[in-house]
């Protein structure tokens, strides 16, 4: 079922790209007349021309009405509100377990630009990475929690029915001052974890994991709670050159953070510069099929934006090239052979 704000958005998309297929045909009716002077001149002595060509103003006026269909949507669209109401019977769990040491605020995350714009910190940039995940939820039947660890742990958020507070917890806040200084305890927040996941429902959880690996000393995994059925282990960090922060050399440590996926019996990625693959989210037990499988709002508005934009791109490269009958530019084409001819005894 639709919701009332998805209903607006398609409303309010659809009376923008209806004026717009109005000035569109307005100013297409206004270009018809001026070509209509020029018309032998353009298309041969009959003054017509291909026959598809003929489908040319249509296709302009489909073509904008698409694009401003589907870029009203977008600029209107939030993929993570929603106006529900969220079972109280949820169905499945996403429990973040999320490292806010200090170095997790190093700026070495993210792909290199080519305009040498600097890179975003560990920690937002792990952010960016779990939105993939946030975007793809359903939550009339999903809670979500996060776990926070440094020197201990503590839990953030739990079984909430509102992404966005998930959003800016990650969005670079200095959790790190939550905590006494020391060294980083992964063994705690992983151990509180398994805790808080153990009275869920069995095979409903999806445990993500975030962190750049830079750890004193390795995660000892106890027995995994029968309610997690995925576990995924996102590397944050550049993996190759280290970045000094008080005193010391901090990088992801690729190394230690696949032997905990494997502790967990679950998936390392190398989240530093690339997101999570279609494929993985896609086999997340706690994706519903109807909003993994489905196309969305936001999807049918991005293939609109795409399709609009085609037809308006490609529609006067094919006139100039084809918009002409196949009778005029044979002539046409002879001529230029004979006047090449021509030119060259000539010279």
């Amino acid at each position: 079922m639709v919701s009332d704000l998805g209903i607006s958005i398609v409303t309010s998309a659809v009376l923008v790209a209806c004026a717009a297929g109005v000035v569109a045909a307005v100013a297409e009716h206004r270009h018809a007349a001026r070509t209509a002077r020029i018309a032998r001149l353009a298309f041969g002595g009959d003054g017509r021309p291909a026959a598809w060509a003929r489908l040319a103003p249509a296709a302009r006026i489909a073509g904008l009405m698409l694009a401003a269909f589907g870029a009203t949507v977008l600029l209107r669209h939030d993929p993570i509100e929603g106006d529900f109401t969220p079972n109280p019977r949820a169905s499945r769990q996403l429990l973040v377990v999320l490292d806010v040491s200090p170095s997790m605020n190093l700026a070495d995350a993210g792909p290199i630009e080519t305009n040498g714009a600097p890179r975003v910190m560990r920690g937002v940039w792990a952010g960016k990475i779990l939105q993939g995940v946030l975007d793809r939820l359903d939550m009339k039947d999903t809670r979500v929690s996060m776990i926070a660890f440094y020197t201990k742990a503590i839990p953030m958020l739990r079984d909430s029915t509102d992404k966005n507070v998930l959003a800016n917890l990650m969005d670079g806040l200095p959790l790190y001052t939550a905590f006494r200084s020391g060294r980083t305890d992964m063994q705690a927040g992983i151990d509180a974890a398994f805790e808080m996941a153990k009275g869920w429902a069995r095979q409903s959880t999806t445990l993500v994991v975030i962190s750049d690996g830079d750890l004193d000393k390795p995660v000892s995994v106890g027995a995994r709670p029968a309610s997690i059925a995925d576990t995924i282990v996102i590397g944050v960090g550049d993996p190759n050159r280290a970045t000094v922060l008080s005193g010391h050399a901090s990088r992801q440590d690729a190394w230690t953070l696949k032997s905990l996926a494997g502790k967990l019996d679950g998936v390392y990625h190398e989240g530093n510069t690339r997101h999570l693959p279609k494929a993985m989210l896609d086999k997340l037990t706690m994706i519903a099929p109807r909003v993994g499988d489905t196309i969305g709002l936001r999807e049918a508005a991005l293939v609109a934006l795409g399709a609009g934009c085609a037809l308006l791109g490609l529609i006067g490269p094919l006139l100039t090239t084809f918009g002409a009958s196949r009778s005029y530019l044979r002539v046409t084409v002879a001529n230029s052979a004979s006047n090449s001819t021509l030119g060259g005894r000539l010279a």
